[in-house]
């Protein structure tokens, strides 16, 4: 249903879409789609298969540079640089529509997982599963029957041994998934071709040593074919490297959509008509769009550009006072919530210290630096009032949602909490650590030398940037020179997560979001040493910090089953935080900014449609259930 305030401006600029670089102009489809309300699993669909847009004419190729605009859907602010390859077993792909793994909700266009998690209710619907997980009695092995309809793109049947080789491949040859898994999961085993039972590593008194990782492996992580992985161990000489830089072009997938055209330009999926999710046990349909397509934008004011012309369809971008683009500029634009702060903030995208710095390993200068930040200037003018400020939400590693807020005392962490723009207080700090400006030129030096860190993120990510200048700007305040750098965002992004860099001193990465094991994901996340020391580390505390005490709680909390004590160890993780200042986060942010034009496309979800759809841009968890729900306007 379209929104009152926004139809007017839709109805305005119809007429006026035309095609770009990227599309061009196709024949409008007649076929009307039926709007599901799957609020139930998707199991419970009986929706009789429907046919793809256009299928009674003669299937022909589109040119991936004129696509027809009614069977495209193009998004914005998920693709930056050119794709390295399609290997879900590999770390470095660059590939975000297809390879986006996430306990939030896996991007599954292409490559699925057993579940979608939905952070809108918590739940874990099935995708290659069959029904529901089942735990023994003791929460030691889950039990996931996978879908008989499954089936790769090849044509055979997804079975339990490739769920089982997945994992088995992942620890073997050490990419991110295996990593990440394997200090809680002792084995993946397929019972027969349909049955997969996950067990468990344990504790000494025969507990899981983390019942939440097991259930964040259903949502997270990509089932590749097993057939498919041994031709990569053949062809790379079982090579560990080799195989997770394969550039996979032969992949087989599971998803609704495979691989079509990409250069430095864009990326093009296409839907595969033969897709096994049109079963009535999964959607009982195709999804709408047949094209998926993403432009490789320079930046986002290009990409706010292309989508403010119609040019994008679904935008996962921070568009600064997003709502003036319909109520000032008439629009057909609209987010999940009409009002501020637009979206669902789960989110806390966090400034980094590079603890192997000699200076940034003094916590006195660490903890002035952020109690420095003016934190409500990167609300006002990073954010633009879209997130609560730290005033209204106080600092831990909680996110603002009041499940994760209540899941430590905030009277006694209180004292340690800072709203920002402390000078004097961080001065002060200082001062008494004997970190000063002994030579009079204004800045402070350590071990005799001047104090000089440089701040980055990737180039174009505008309100990050923002932000970093908001951080420079504080440390010349307080006598500590901080010059900003903007790299483009793959080299970025391959420095912060490689073992060992000395680039950046104080640099930008998002955290987790909602997920089936937060708060204790996003605790790991910011401060676990398991971390340390892995090339191409995806998974979390980019800084390289350590504390003993943080390890025990780590592996304390998903194994307690008191609340009270439960509370008690997330209030003492809050305490070391705020007191070791390993990071800091800078503001409160959706885990996507869902943004949509109306021009070509309508149905997205929308806050109290009933659809029970979250706002993860149709494509990531649960969210995908958006594409076969949207329609074409009329």
């Amino acid at each position: 249903m379209l929104r009152g305030k926004k139809l007017t401006a839709i109805l305005l600029v119809l007429v006026m879409v035309v095609a770009t670089v990227l599309t061009g102009c196709g024949k409008k489809t007649t076929q009307e789609e039926t709007k599901t309300t799957p609020t139930q699993a998707p199991a419970a669909a009986t929706t009789a298969p429907t046919e793809a847009p256009a299928e009674a004419e003669p299937e022909t190729d589109a040119d991936p540079n004129q696509l027809p605009r009614t069977e495209t859907m193009y998004f914005g602010g998920q693709q930056w640089g050119v794709i390295n390859g399609w290997n879900p077993l590999g770390d470095n792909n660059n590939n975000a529509m297809a390879l986006s793994a996430s306990g939030s909700g896996s991007r599954t266009i292409m490559f699925e997982t057993l579940y979608m998690y939905n952070f809108l209710d918590g739940k874990m619907y099935p995708l290659l599963a069959d029904g529901d997980y089942q735990w023994n009695a003791d929460m030691t092995e889950i039990t996931v029957k996978i879908n008989p309809a499954a089936k790769w793109s090849d044509g055979t049947p997804v079975t339990a041994e490739d769920v089982a080789y997945t994992y088995e491949t992942g620890v073997k040859i050490g990419n991110n998934m295996g990593n990440s898994n394997k200090p809680y999961i002792e084995s993946v085993t397929a019972v027969d071709s349909h049955t997969v039972v996950i067990k468990s590593t344990l504790t000494e008194d025969g507990k899981s040593t983390n019942p939440l990782m097991l259930v964040n492996f259903l949502g997270s992580v990509y089932i590749a074919q097993k057939a498919w992985i041994q031709t990569v161990e053949a062809r790379n000489n079982n090579d560990a490297s080799a195989i997770k830089a394969d550039p996979a072009d032969d992949v087989v997938y599971s998803g609704p959509y495979g691989p079509y055209y990409d250069d430095e330009q864009k990326v093009v999926f296409k839907r595969n008509d033969a897709y096994w999710g049109q079963d009535a046990s999964l959607w009982g349909k195709l999804p709408v769009p047949k094209y998926i397509a993403h432009a490789i934008y320079a930046d986002n004011a290009a990409t706010e550009a292309a989508f403010k012309a119609g040019e994008i369809d679904v935008n996962q971008q921070f568009i600064p006072n997003i709502q003036d683009l319909w109520l000032k500029d008439g629009l057909p634009i609209s987010t999940y919530i009409d009002e501020p702060p637009y979206g669902i903030c789960v989110n806390i995208p966090t400034a980094f210290y590079n603890l192997e710095k000699p200076v940034l390993q003094e916590v006195a200068v660490r903890k002035a630096i952020a109690m420095a930040v003016d934190y409500d200037a990167i609300n006002a003018n990073a954010m633009t009032g879209q997130s609560p400020t730290f005033k209204q939400v106080p600092r831990s590693f909680m996110n603002p949602t009041d499940g994760e807020q209540s899941m430590y005392n905030h009277d006694e962490v209180k004292d340690l909490q800072w709203v920002g723009n402390d000078i004097e207080g961080a001065k002060k700090l200082l001062d008494d650590a004997g970190i000063k400006d002994n030579d009079g030129d204004g800045w402070r030096e350590y071990n005799g030398q001047k104090i000089s860190l440089v701040a980055a993120c990737p180039n174009g990510w505008s309100d990050w940037q923002a932000s970093m200048e908001i951080v420079a700007a504080a440390g010349e305040k307080i006598g500590i020179e901080i010059t900003t750098q903007y790299p483009e965002s793959d080299p970025y992004l391959t420095t912060v997560t490689s073992a060992h860099q000395q680039d950046f001193d104080i640099f930008m990465m998002w955290t987790d979001s909602a997920s089936p094991t937060q708060p204790w994901g996003r605790m790991r996340y910011l401060m676990s040493s398991e971390f340390n020391g892995i090339e191409g580390n995806w998974s979390g505390n980019y800084g390289h910090y350590s504390n003993d005490r943080i390890q025990e709680l780590i592996k304390l909390i998903p194994t307690e089953s008191d609340p009270a004590k439960v509370k008690e160890y997330y209030t003492e993780a809050v305490k070391i935080y705020l007191t070791d200042v390993p990071s800091f986060g800078l503001m409160y942010r959706p885990d996507k900014f869902h943004a949509v034009n109306e021009s070509v496309w309508t149905g997205f979800p929308e806050q109290g449609d009933g659809l029970n759809i979250p706002p993860a841009d149709c494509t990531d968890g649960y969210g995908i259930a958006a594409l076969y729900n949207v329609s074409l306007i009329q």
